[in-house]
């Protein structure tokens, strides 16, 4: 099974590795895919380019075996929609299953997305959970999960998508927002994020200023 996480990596942090982890071992995936976003849609613009986000993500990932860094959305240009992604990829991986990766807070904006429903046809929701940021007010989202939710993480292994489970990862406060204004009050962010990836911010004076 393939994991797959979106995100602008504006940059990249011990958050988003650390959850990923969390998420490859508890629901037992051959891999997790980082897919750095090429125009966002719902959220600010990523501050700094493709390119320098990409070499990012490599030098975070480069020594946990089964974290993959894939470019596909920077190569698509445009608007960075997930249901495009997911179609792409299921076109490489044919009928093995993938689950999608994301938040509470972005499962609860779910049915806001494009395409929400094509979305559980193409994969499976990994949803991070975390104590006291479960909740979920929307009725309609309510209903899909009581139609699609799975609590054996065997379940999605059998099938190539269409189910919702909740897996548990580790609470980090952590956040790409108090990494950029670190650097840009001329603070170091060290602890953060991975030395490689900091040492390239400090290379290219990134977000300073």
């Amino acid at each position: 099974m393939i994991g797959v996480l979106g995100g602008t990596f504006d940059p990249i942090h011990f958050g988003h590795l650390r959850t990923a982890l969390d998420v490859m071992q508890g629901v037992g995936l051959a891999e997790v895919r980082f897919i750095p976003l090429h125009r966002a849609v719902h959220r600010e613009q990523p501050m700094v380019s493709g390119r320098l986000r990409l070499r990012m993500l490599q030098l975070a990932v480069a020594d946990q075996p089964g974290f993959v860094v894939d470019d596909r959305e920077l190569r698509r240009r445009g608007d960075s929609y997930m249901v495009d992604t997911l179609a792409s990829l299921r076109q490489e991986v044919g009928q093995r299953p993938l689950g999608l990766i994301l938040g509470g807070d972005a499962f609860n904006h779910f049915l806001r997305w494009r395409q929400p429903q094509t979305i559980l046809q193409l994969a499976h929701l990994v949803v991070m959970s975390r104590p006291g940021h479960d909740r979920i007010d929307d009725p309609q989202l309510r209903q899909l999960l009581n139609w699609h939710q799975a609590t054996d993480r065997d379940v999605l292994h059998q099938l190539p998508a269409g189910r919702i489970l909740f897996q548990p990862v580790t609470q980090l406060e952590i956040s790409s927002t108090r990494i950029r204004g670190l650097l840009a009050a001329g603070h170091s962010p060290r602890y953060l994020l991975p030395e490689a990836v900091l040492h390239l911010l400090e290379a290219d004076g990134l977000y300073r200023g």
